[in-house]
């Protein structure tokens, strides 16, 4: 049994969370931190980590940037891994996750699904196939409620591109210069409207052929199961930085 303290437990992804651990046998949920309290829930409720009291395997946080520090230090404190799913962070605030994760296990990824993470990697293919005789841009949908933008997952797909086209460059506005694309360029692009729950798109696009990768996020249900997993994957894990990739190949 892995119990674990929900960081943004009143938001839409920690009303995920619960329904999510609800079905399981292996989860419990013994705490939950957010400014406003939830209805009908069974553990210990609080607005700061210096008020909760219970105890707990790993934190899940689905909340802000603004409660990381607060969120690290309690964590770091107890010894107590946490799995990251925020995402926003400025490069300082990456910096101290990174820190963080010389102390305890940090899980820390931009999206929990396996379906986009299973796109990182074919994106990575394509990009190492196709090599500069491909321009790639990314296209990125959700709704009109998210803070930041481009998405924390456009940003890992771009991350994964680069690491083969280590000279790219990532482009968001086109609107802004008037000239012809380089090759190292990666569009990057962001729609936000209505309720839409995610949608990624890359696109390869050569001479007189295109290959597109798409994945649809219809809930927001395979980002709580994804965030579980990693929450019982990384109960008992040694200190460091851990990602989708470490846990789909000991699944």
């Amino acid at each position: 049994m892995t119990k674990i303290i929900i960081t943004g437990c009143s938001g839409k992804m920690g009303a995920s969370l619960i329904n999510a651990a609800a079905n399981r046998e292996d989860i419990r949920i013994v705490g939950g931190i957010d400014l406003i309290q939830p209805q009908n829930v069974d553990f210990e409720y609080a607005k700061t980590f210096s008020e909760l009291r219970c105890q707990a395997d790993v934190i899940v946080d689905f909340s802000n940037p603004a409660v990381l520090d607060s969120m690290l230090d309690y964590a770091v404190k107890n010894k107590m891994p946490v799995v990251i799913c925020t995402t926003g962070y400025s490069e300082q605030q990456k910096q101290k996750i990174q820190a963080a994760s010389k102390e305890i296990a940090v899980f820390y990824s931009g999206n929990m699904s396996l379906g986009i993470n299973l796109i990182i990697e074919l994106a990575k293919k394509a990009a190492a196939v196709f090599g500069d005789s491909f321009d790639v841009e990314i296209i990125e949908q959700h709704h009109n409620q998210k803070l930041d933008a481009p998405s924390g997952t456009a940003l890992m797909i771009a991350d994964a591109i680069s690491q083969v086209r280590t000279d790219a460059e990532y482009v968001y506005d086109r609107h802004a210069y008037r000239k012809k694309r380089e090759k190292k360029e990666i569009g990057i692009h962001s729609v936000r409207g209505g309720n839409i729950v995610g949608e990624h798109e890359v696109i390869f696009a050569g001479q007189d052929e295109v290959l597109t990768i798409s994945h649809s996020a219809r809930s927001k249900t395979v980002f709580a199961v994804g965030a579980l997993n990693a929450a019982v994957y990384l109960k008992g894990k040694t200190a460091g930085m851990y990602d989708m990739s470490d846990l789909l190949e000991n699944s």
